[in-house]
């Protein structure tokens, strides 16, 4: 009998590194996520998601200012129209202090609550809706690169505040990507702003990713359109509830 010839054991493909993760997000998106799948790790998006939010707000207070800000939200939320100028200014001068600390705290809070949410209903989506058996640190590490996109919404951002018009910043619809920005708030009914600023290419576009990355999570058990379209039916539920709200 011949000796029988041991093979060498096949390589195990290293992993990619954070920059060719959040590179591949945006032109390769499946391969990231297929990696992120075989080794999940969150702390690199997480804080590059928090470090983006914390330049965002600091960008802000800076350009438009804390009493620029509550001036503006009490004018958008129809609150200013209800006051005399006397306690629109008071109400400006005694809540901007407040909108600072809350936007330095939302900065930091605002990315890990968020994506602990979404991961949530990863999960529930994922292992109670069709069955599979994904660990939560996967899930959250996929959710956290699937949200790797709202970098490029967080520059256009920046960009707005930069090189726009300080005076026009609309803090609640702040960047060219839904139908919304292009109208004037106090000209067209609140139900339909409500409706065409939630119809926005980043929020379809995180959901496509989750799609994506929960199916590899899965090991490709679970169809990414699957995935997508009960997380497009939760932000349809979602925007009706901001539609109805507008009403009142």
């Amino acid at each position: 009998m011949g000796n029988a010839v041991a093979m060498p054991p096949e390589a195990e493909t290293p992993a990619l590194s954070f920059p060719q993760r959040l590179i591949d997000v945006f032109i390769s998106p499946r391969e990231a996520f297929e990696d992120v799948a075989r080794r999940p790790g969150f702390w690199a998006p997480l804080i590059t998601l928090v470090i983006s939010a914390i330049a965002v707000t600091e960008t802000m207070l800076w350009k438009i200012g804390a009493e620029r800000l509550m001036r503006m939200s009490l004018e958008q939320g129809g609150q200013a129209s209800r006051m005399t100028p006397e306690q629109l200014d008071q109400a400006v001068s005694s809540g901007a202090k407040f909108t600072a600390i809350a936007m330095h705290v939302g900065a930091v809070l605002g990315a890990p609550i968020f994506l602990l949410i979404i991961a949530g209903l990863g999960i529930l989506i994922v292992n109670v809706i069709f069955g599979a058996q994904v660990k939560f640190g996967t899930v959250f590490s996929l959710v956290s690169y699937a949200n790797l996109v709202s970098l490029l919404s967080s520059v256009i951002s920046l960009a707005m505040m930069l090189f726009g018009d300080p005076e026009h910043f609309n803090t609640q619809n702040p960047i060219p990507t839904n139908p919304g920005f292009f109208l004037n708030a106090n000209e067209v009914s609140k139900p339909l702003y409500a409706l065409a600023s939630s119809i926005d290419i980043f929020p379809i576009w995180i959901m496509i990713l989750l799609g994506m990355s929960l199916s590899e999570g899965t090991g490709r058990k679970v169809k990414s359109s699957s995935i997508f379209l009960v997380f497009l039916g939760l932000w349809a539920v979602w925007v009706l509830i901001k539609i109805v709200r507008a009403m009142f």
